[in-house]
């Protein structure tokens, strides 16, 4: 089963990801995370120069996305595992060839939280420059926001509330999934 998990940056994908496979109802499970699969090079992707006049890829873009790689690992992945849950921004997109079941997720945070979040991430703790993630995200990510990642949410299955505990929209994600007849709980989830 495909489990995809989209959203905006600092949403809380990547967390829930955890989450949900440390919770499975069976295994194994693969996770597969969208950042590793972003163009590298300019010669693929959407690349627009920055102050000192470097291109900078722009990761609010579903076209900066190797899609195509991540569809392939996507199918090796279905064909190995019990589920494979998917996140990213643009994780509803990944349409795989091999037969799934699929169930999407859009895991939903106010911008301000997000932008809190990103600024812990990379300014603190990866040393980013504020003022460049700043500018970025008003001239750039908010409104990329909208129009890229936004519209996810209405084709979504389950809309979660990313301020709750990873484990409680792990547990929220898994009962949906088990209500729509997509996965058997397991005895530990019955207890």
């Amino acid at each position: 089963m495909l489990l995809t998990l989209t959203g905006g940056a600092g949403a809380g994908k990547t967390t829930l990801a955890t989450a949900l496979a440390a919770d499975a109802p069976r295994t194994p499970v693969r996770v597969l995370h969208g950042d590793d699969y972003y163009f590298r090079t300019p010669e693929r992707g959407v690349w627009t120069p920055d102050e000192a006049g470097v291109p900078r890829l722009d990761a609010g873009d579903p076209r900066s996305l190797d899609t195509d790689r991540l569809t392939q690992d996507t199918d090796a992945a279905l064909e190995a595992a019990e589920f494979v849950i998917v996140d990213g921004m643009f994780a509803h997109h990944i349409a795989p060839r091999a037969p799934h079941l699929r169930f999407d997720v859009f895991v939903d945070l106010p911008a301000d939280l997000r932008l809190a979040r990103k600024i812990r991430r990379k300014c603190l703790s990866e040393d980013f420059p504020l003022e460049v993630l700043l500018r970025n995200y008003v001239e750039h990510r908010r409104e990329a926001h909208y129009r890229h990642v936004e519209p996810a949410r209405h084709s979504c299955d389950l809309v979660v509330d990313g301020m709750l505990a990873p484990h409680i929209l792990a547990r929220q994600v898994w009962e949906a999934v088990t209500n729509q007849g997509l996965a058997k709980p397991s005895w530990s989830q019955l207890e």
